[in-house]
């Protein structure tokens, strides 16, 4: 039994980290005083109002894809980024426009869940099926429950446990299911996987990022909480950094719109989710302003090249490796 609590403990440990980091990143940061400072589903643009050249690497690349330049030298870098620009490029008149900048950004993002979707529904679905059922996916992810005595299924980490993580899955699931035949399509499975995505699923993400936040369960998230989210002092009497306090400053004045001092349903959603925003223009605009040096609101090649580092920096995504593949470099 020791051993069985113990690897138990560990196998916890692993899920929550993933589940963690998932929750962590469907969780947009405060408002930083910058003009194209923007949220997103998959990073913090603007941490601890340092700037994360990060997300823009995965902005621009690709999730998966920017991990691949890491090994890769600043000559090899700018080599595989001018391929890049060239498909960006769409009239080939050597200029990058907003418009033609934004449609790559949303291509890298389309790519990304489709190979990731892909991914997960062969591991799900060796024979290609034309749906998954619950049951199928059950057994797969947390059949090992069924080994588990009560205690090891409610043992928590940080607040999760498999008990819970199963229950949001089903939800999820549920909601995923369109018509109601507890399958999902390629389609209703897309929506399961990447709900932050999907717009029938933003009530789930509402209630998800909710329940992760709302520690005291009493429906409505306080500044600590909002805080606590993404800082804990390492010791009790350790003092705020300044950014914490620039988040706190963002609750009150951005956040918390009737100033009742907590986000109810339609402030988070409005947090997660503001109304007529779009990543990938924002993304645009920003990537521009970082590297327009004539300041005629295009990019040339030269200007991308100079500005390597705020593209790729040393890290590549899917793409560089999807044009190998084609021999295009």
């Amino acid at each position: 039994m020791m051993k069985t609590g113990m690897k138990t403990a560990a196998v916890l440990l692993l899920v929550v980290a993933a589940i963690n980091g998932a929750i962590a990143s469907s969780i947009p940061g405060a408002d930083e005083p910058h003009p194209f400072e923007h949220d997103s589903l998959h990073g913090k643009h603007f941490d601890g109002g340092e700037h994360n050249a990060q997300f823009d690497h995965e902005a621009f690349l690709g999730p998966d894809e920017s991990k691949k330049f890491d090994s890769l030298t600043p000559e090899e870098s700018k080599r595989r980024l001018g391929v890049i620009v060239d498909r960006i490029d769409e009239d080939k008149d050597g200029f990058i426009t907003q418009s033609e900048l934004k449609n790559w950004i949303s291509y890298t993002q389309r790519r990304y869940i489709d190979e990731d979707v892909g991914r997960v529904w062969r591991q799900h679905n060796p024979d290609n099926n034309a749906s998954i059922s619950w049951e199928t996916y059950r057994k797969t992810v947390y059949g090992f429950m069924d080994d588990l005595d009560q205690n090891e299924l409610e043992q928590e980490e940080n607040g999760v446990s498999y008990k819970s993580l199963l229950k949001r899955d089903r939800n999820r699931w549920a909601v995923a299911d369109q018509d109601l035949d507890d399958n999902l399509t390629r389609e209703e499975f897309t929506a399961f996987l990447h709900p932050e995505d999907h717009p029938t699923m933003k009530n789930v993400v509402l209630k998800e990022t909710i329940e992760d936040l709302d520690k005291d369960k009493d429906g409505q998230i306080s500044v600590d909480e909002y805080i606590g989210d993404m800082y804990r002092p390492s010791e009790e009497d350790e003092e705020e950094p300044e950014w914490v306090a620039n988040e706190r400053e963002a609750f009150t004045k951005h956040r918390d719109l009737d100033n009742d001092g907590y986000l109810n349903d339609e402030e988070v959603k409005q947090w997660i989710s503001p109304n007529d925003f779009d990543h990938a223009e924002s993304e645009a605009k920003h990537l521009i302003f970082e590297a327009d040096v004539d300041h005629d609101d295009q990019l040339t090649k030269d200007e991308i090249l100079d500005k390597y580092d705020v593209f790729v920096g040393s890290q590549a995504t899917d793409f560089g490796e999807a044009l190998a593949r084609h021999d295009e470099f």
